[in-house]
């Protein structure tokens, strides 16, 4: 009778130690993921941001030029192509797009030399680079979370919960391609 007992008790507590490592290896893949969304979160905070301060800036170069249109017209595309990206793949081209656009303004600005000087500009030119700075960090930030996530639910025993559960591979938030190099402007 006592070897029954001790049989039932052997196997109540694999069935717990399994449960444990079961529940241990989902929350940890859920907190993973949730971490990678706020990260994710935060790129958008800091797109928002930036979005935010372009009107004024336009503004500010509008005050100067007259005949910049294109330039305008290619930032304000990107803005809003920006506003209705819903993927991590569409937001990452959206803002290469938008960057690039930006960088052909600041290209234009070097010919208006009062525009460079007027302080509303100099302003908004900071808090942009900053805005740029901390969506550096926060495309880092993100990616380094998705490389680690990526690699949880590839590796043994997770990649059974994340298959099972439906734990999908993070998007990595990448630069399109030709954006590494610079735009060019030409002042016909």
């Amino acid at each position: 009778m006592k070897k029954g007992w001790i049989i039932v008790v052997c196997i109540i507590a694999v069935i717990v130690l399994i449960t444990i490592g079961c529940v241990s290896n989902y929350n940890g893949l859920v907190e993973e993921r949730e971490k990678i969304d706020g990260l994710l979160a935060n790129i958008d905070t800091q797109l928002q941001r930036r979005n935010d301060l372009i009107p004024n800036l336009v503004s500010t170069v509008q005050g100067y030029t007259d005949h910049e249109n294109e330039v305008l017209t290619h930032i304000a595309d990107a803005r809003s192509k920006l506003a209705g990206a819903q993927t991590t793949e569409e937001k990452s081209k959206a803002d290469s797009e938008l960057s690039s656009a930006l960088s052909r303004l600041l290209v234009v600005v070097e010919n208006y030399p009062q525009l460079k000087a007027d302080t509303q500009f100099i302003a908004l030119s900071d808090e942009l680079a900053g805005t740029e700075n901390r969506i550096a960090v926060a495309r880092k930030d993100y990616n380094d979370a998705a490389q680690q996530y990526n690699a949880m639910i590839k590796k043994f025993p997770k990649v059974i919960f994340a298959n099972l559960f439906g734990f999908e591979k993070a998007e990595y938030f990448e630069a399109t391609e030709g954006a590494e190099q610079v735009p060019q402007v030409s002042f016909d």
